[in-house]
């Protein structure tokens, strides 16, 4: 007689909590303007809760951070939110948005700067004044070029495609590329 035993991933997902499937399912939502990297990538995803409100399923709760005050991709984050969660069978869900603790590129995962850089968008660098760092002033150093990997590059605007993001230029293969800024 054949007995199937169950995989690490089989494991690992009988053992998660109902909470902490919540927030894998909640990081599974991507970012609408940078669809490479997922909330969770980013950082904005601050935490998942599930709470009874009489219902047949518990209601979930959902905090997020917006990348900056006035961040338009919210709206659609938050209809993703509610998607993802309603066809999973959460139809009660609640995206709240808080805006303090500011939202700073320290709370970006490697994984979503790895992606950024892969995407073709300079992965910010260093780490931001807003972390609670204090001492000398920071420089602004050379943004590496995400096709060839060269310093030698010019910013062409502080603004890019969104407001996160600065245009750039490599001097040596010549192409434009948008740099995630440190906030």
């Amino acid at each position: 007689m054949y007995v199937s035993h169950p995989t690490a991933r089989q494991e690992h997902a009988a053992t998660r909590t109902p909470e902490q499937k919540a927030w894998d399912l909640a990081a599974t939502v991507c970012d609408p303007e940078i669809p490479v990297l997922t909330i969770a990538d980013l950082g904005i995803l601050r935490d998942v809760k599930l709470f009874d409100d009489g219902g047949m399923v518990p209601a979930v709760q959902v905090t997020i951070t917006p990348t900056y005050s006035g961040c338009p991709a919210m709206d659609a984050i938050r209809d993703d939110l509610k998607t993802v969660f309603a066809k999973e069978g959460y139809p009660n869900v609640h995206v709240e948005l808080v805006l303090s603790p500011a939202w700073t590129t320290d709370w970006m995962s490697e994984a979503g700067k790895a992606k950024l850089k892969e995407y073709g968008i300079a992965p910010p660098s260093g780490r931001s004044a807003a972390g609670g760092h204090s001492g000398p002033v920071r420089l602004s150093l050379a943004v590496k070029c995400p096709q060839c990997s060269s310093l030698n590059t010019k910013e062409l605007t502080r603004f890019g495609s969104t407001s996160c993001k600065a245009l750039y230029v490599c001097q040596d293969c010549k192409e434009p590329f948008d740099y995630f800024k440190v906030l």
